[in-house]
């Protein structure tokens, strides 16, 4: 998957490859943790244990897993409710999606 997207996207100096890779493999890994994070705390609500602080639920979010942190969401029927995460986690990623398309209009 990293290598389709890797070649479809127009890269004119071969250097930055390897740090694209790196991006994309960051992403993934980081959106996969949120997923599973929102999973976590759902259970451990169902549960009644100790609980993953909603800022660091958000934190994740923010630090590029906003696609994991709205399919937990989804998913697990997680914090659907909230407002801060019913509306910051969709604001957090339009807010990361127009950042990478000014990225990359940049380095063409």
């Amino acid at each position: 998957m990293v290598s389709s997207l890797t070649n479809s996207i127009q890269i004119d100096n071969m250097k930055d490859l390897p740090l694209l890779h790196i991006a994309l493999i960051y992403l993934a890994v980081i959106n996969v943790v949120t997923f599973f994070m929102y999973g976590i705390d759902k259970w451990k609500a169902k549960k009644s244990k100790w609980r993953i602080r909603e800022t660091s639920l958000l934190g994740l979010a923010v630090l590029g897993g906003s696609i994991g942190a709205w399919l937990g969401m989804k998913v697990w029927h997680h914090k659907t409710l909230h407002k801060k995460f019913k509306y910051g986690v969709p604001v957090i990623l339009i807010a990361q999606i127009a950042l990478l398309i000014w990225i990359f209009s940049k380095t063409e």
